[in-house]
């Protein structure tokens, strides 16, 4: 976990990899719980750009998610 400035203001994000990632530099997603949702990250480039979801659409990813490893 890692812990940074959000862009936009001065609340720190907590930023969680899966525990299923390894640590061998792979192809990993970040993410961090917000009060508007969740921001999600590539885990390899911390200063990039964010992708910002509502916490429905954060629900409806996981949702669909599930569905397609099922």
């Amino acid at each position: 976990m890692t812990t940074e400035q959000k862009a936009t203001g001065d609340m720190p994000l907590a930023w969680f990899k899966s525990s299923y990632s390894g640590s061998d530099g792979g192809n990993c997603i970040e993410v961090a719980h917000e009060a508007t949702g969740v921001r999600v990250r590539d885990s390899k480039v911390v200063d990039g750009p964010q992708l910002a979801l509502s916490s429905s659409g954060w629900a409806g990813f996981i949702e669909q998610l599930t569905r397609e490893i099922r």
